[in-house]
C-alpha cells in the first residue's frame, strides 16, 4: 500500500507525495570520519539532530533543512567528546547546532545533488551533498509509508573557524581538515489532515 503520490516532472523515480516529510531519528544517523595521526580514519556521529524534507510539484520546489546538536558529539570515549564540546573544537556552548537548508535540489550523475548552506561555528559557506534514494516503503509495525535516503559531503573544518590542531612532526598534524559527512536519513510521510 502506497501513499498517494506526486508524479514529480524531473523527478523519475522519486514519486513521493507532496507535503513535509519527517525525520524518523531512530531509523537515521549523521556520522563523521577524518584522518587522525595520518595512519587511520577516526569516527564519529551525533545522536540529536532533525531534518524535514519538503515536497512541492516540481524539483525545483523539493527542499531540506536540518539541525544537529553539537553537545551530542559521540565518539564512544567520553572524555575526547567532552574536550570536542571546547571552543577551539565543536564550540558546542558559543554554537550550539550545526544547520543545512537546501537552496537547490537537481538530478546528479549518481542520483540527486542538494546544494545549500551549511553553518557550523557561526560560518555559513556553500556545501553540495550528494544524495542516493533507497525508495519507500510502509513499515510492517505502525502502517507509516517511509523514504529512505543516504547522502554525502567532504567539508574542510579549518573554512568553518574548527582549526585547532597538534603538531606531530614537521608538516604533519594529529588530525586533518578534510571530515567526511554521512547521512542515513529516514523521513515519514506527510499525515492526512
Amino acid at each position: 500500500m502506497t501513499a498517494p503520490s506526486t508524479a514529480v516532472p524531473g523527478v523519475g523515480s522519486l514519486p513521493l507525495a507532496a507535503g513535509s516529510w519527517t525525520l524518523d531519528p531512530k531509523s537515521s544517523s549523521v556520522t563523521f570520519q577524518v584522518r587522525y595521526l595520518g595512519v587511520s580514519n577516526f569516527r564519529g556521529r551525533f545522536d540529536e539532530f532533525e531534518a524535514t524534507l519538503t515536497v512541492g510539484e516540481t524539483l525545483d520546489s523539493v527542499s531540506v533543512t536540518a539541525s544537529i546538536e553539537m553537545a551530542s558529539v559521540n565518539t564512544a570515549f567520553a572524555f575526547r567528546d567532552t574536550h570536542l564540546h571546547a571552543a577551539e573544537y565543536l564550540n558546542a556552548v558559543g554554537q550550539p547546532h550545526i544547520t543545512f537548508a537546501s537552496t537547490s535540489v537537481t538530478e546528479g550523475p549518481d542520483g540527486y545533488e542538494a546544494t545549500g548552506d551549511l553553518t557550523m561555528n557561526g560560518v555559513t559557506r556553500p556545501v553540495v551533498l550528494v544524495v542516493e534514494y533507497f525508495g519507500s516503503e510502509t513499515h510492517p509495525m505502525d502502517g507509516s509509508l517511509r523514504a529512505g535516503f543516504a547522502a554525502s559531503t567532504v567539508i574542510l573544518r579549518s573554512e568553518f573557524g574548527v582549526d585547532f590542531n597538534v603538531p606531530i612532526g614537521v608538516d604533519k598534524f594529529a588530525l586533518a581538515d578534510k571530515v567526511k559527512v554521512e547521512l542515513d536519513l529516514q523521513f515519514l510521510a506527510p499525515t492526512a489532515s
